[in-house]
């Protein structure tokens, strides 16, 4: 079956790139409405085309999730534009590891403030407009499910070493997930984390380098793997590989559509196996 979240107005940040860029491009193939978040802004209106182009619906809202005004835009994108939220999925979100004794505290509240603060603030933006149009549709009679997803990792779920910044703020937002599942319930808002593994992404593409980097909010952040650790890391997933960015959206989608309408609280992990 297809357009299984027809008319749905899905906020997604972090979508002009990687896993964010396939979840966009799967919910909007699936009729949802689409508000594309990236801090590049040029790759984010670049997906927003892309959406159009296939016969879809998007509108871009560029910037740093960590922005203390982000989340009342974010937000009110969506409004403008759409008049509805109905999906919002977490995603934005980059690694900056070290060991703990040579991290330092800017290294540690930069991850926490995106991967965790972000999603708090975005989620506390969003619960007035949720909150209005659930009141108005159980006036109405109306059963309308709404879906939060938020995105974790194993290295939340079981730790990592070097990424004691990372793990926290995975493992943060678990508790912050399973809290709205119980907040939100009420206003039949299913609330649900998908921790990823291994994904092939611009973070952990294996590379020779060891000064590739990209640039976030003017800090210079290392990304890319080793190619004798990713090969490694492979043969350690009980399906032989890593997943891709379109596996990876499939996981989100699995918590976007009616099926999952009696779903809450829980937390999906998406590694080829891995725990």
């Amino acid at each position: 079956m297809k357009n299984r979240v027809e008319g749905k107005v899905a906020l997604i940040t972090g979508s002009g790139r990687g896993i964010g860029r396939e979840v966009a491009l799967k919910l909007a193939g699936e009729g949802a409405r689409v508000v594309v978040n990236d801090l590049d802004q040029d790759v984010a209106y670049q997906v927003v085309e892309e959406i159009k182009q296939s016969g879809g619906e998007a509108v871009a809202c560029p910037g740093s999730v960590t922005a203390p005004d982000f989340a009342e835009r974010l937000i009110k994108t969506a409004v403008d534009q759409y008049k509805s939220i109905d999906i919002i999925v977490n995603n934005a979100g980059y690694t900056w590891d070290n060991v703990i004794q040579k991290m330092n505290d800017e290294q540690w509240y930069a991850i926490l403030d995106c991967h965790l603060t972000a999603p708090f603030r975005i989620l506390r933006a969003a619960q007035p407009v949720i909150r209005a149009l659930s009141k108005a549709e159980q006036e109405a009679g109306q059963e309308v499910f709404r879906k939060v997803v938020n995105i974790s990792s194993i290295a939340g779920t079981a730790g990592n070493a070097g990424q004691a910044n990372y793990s926290s703020a995975k493992a943060g937002i678990l508790g912050l997930t399973k809290t709205l599942a119980r907040e939100w319930g009420r206003m039949k808002v299913n609330v649900n984390a998908v921790a990823f593994g291994v994904i092939d992404t611009r973070l952990t593409e294996a590379t020779a380098a060891d000064n590739a980097t990209i640039d976030i909010e003017g800090r210079a952040i290392k990304v890319g793997l080793n190619p004798a650790l990713v090969k490694q890391m492979a043969a350690a997933i009980p399906l032989g590989r890593s997943g891709t960015a379109v596996e990876a959206a499939g996981a989100v989608f699995l918590f976007c559509i009616p099926e999952s309408n009696y779903v809450s609280g829980q937390v999906l992990v998406c590694g080829g196996g891995i725990e």
